[in-house]
């Protein structure tokens, strides 16, 4: 960023309720546009979306919006509620009626919806529970199913959580990725050590599409699901077998990306953003 440069990128927050619960969330945004609703990884935020948000050839024609989920970033936890005295474990209904909540907060008609790992897996489960409330969604790093990363080591009393969680994400992004990017999302995983493991609840517990991808009709609301090549959480071979089972999907692998393509080379990662959006408006008429 250029010394004394001003960012277009605005933040606010915005109040909601989902079920019975008022949450207080902090988003940012930049451009003007069909909406483009955009959901960070586990245990993550919104930092991860940066180069998107400053993309000009994209926000030029998007209304580019990346969210903190509650417990995230700026985003706190419920308002209204104890909720201190609960273990966090995120599941699909919280998650998918949040994000509806969000985008009728601020009013966005037929919102353009991407997500990445755990978002990228909220994506399909919207395109499924809400085909008609969204254009279309970009499930990136996305599948069908992600078992086996809920696990009790993710927060131990003999461990730093923040170095573990941080850690366990470094060798999921490509080795062609810059350095300082790479740190960046390790450094971004860092803080968000508390909400991963309930992130993780949904990631590989609750959600579970097994058997139910022949119910997403993506005609009537498209798919065109992003992997990379160096994923091995969500391999390619997870979302091309995702995309082929779903009706009118559509599966593009990007060479040289891991599983956090957004904040671990954006430079890359845009072209094939940016392929995806091309079919979307070519399907649905702009």
């Amino acid at each position: 960023m250029t010394v004394g440069r001003i960012s277009p990128v605005t933040g606010h927050y915005v109040g909601i309720e989902v079920e019975g619960v008022q949450y207080r969330v902090f988003y940012l945004e930049n451009g003007t546009g069909q909406p483009l609703v955009c959901q960070h990884t586990a245990g993550c935020h919104n930092h991860q979306w940066l180069g998107l948000l400053e993309d000009e050839e994209i926000t030029g024609r998007y209304r580019v919006i990346a969210y903190d989920l509650a417990r995230h970033g700026k985003s706190d936890p419920p308002l209204d509620r104890e909720w201190w005295k609960e273990e966090y474990r995120l599941t699909a209904d919280h998650f998918t009626a949040f994000i509806v909540a969000f985008c009728d907060a601020l009013e966005l008609e037929e919102p353009i919806f991407m997500g990445s790992s755990f978002g990228g897996n909220v994506a399909l489960q919207l395109a499924l529970r809400h085909p008609d409330r969204f254009k279309a969604v970009i499930p990136v790093e996305g599948a069908d199913h992600a078992p086996g990363f809920y696990l009790d080591w993710w927060q131990h009393p003999h461990a730093n959580a923040a170095q573990v969680c941080a850690s366990g994400v470094w060798d999921l992004m490509a080795p062609q990725s810059p350095e300082h990017d790479r740190w960046a999302t390790w450094f971004y995983y860092t803080q968000g050590s508390e909400a991963f493991k309930g992130d993780l609840y949904f990631y590989s517990v609750d959600h579970d599409l097994r058997g139910r991808l022949g119910e997403i009709d993506g005609e009537r609301c498209p798919v065109v699901m992003l992997t990379g090549e160096y994923d091995y959480l969500t391999t390619p071979e997870d979302g091309r077998r995702t995309a082929d089972a779903i009706r009118g999907a559509e599966f593009i692998e990007m060479r040289e990306i891991g599983h956090f393509p957004m904040s671990e080379n954006y430079p890359r990662f845009a072209p094939y953003l940016r392929q995806a959006l091309q079919r979307i408006e070519q399907r649905t008429g702009g």
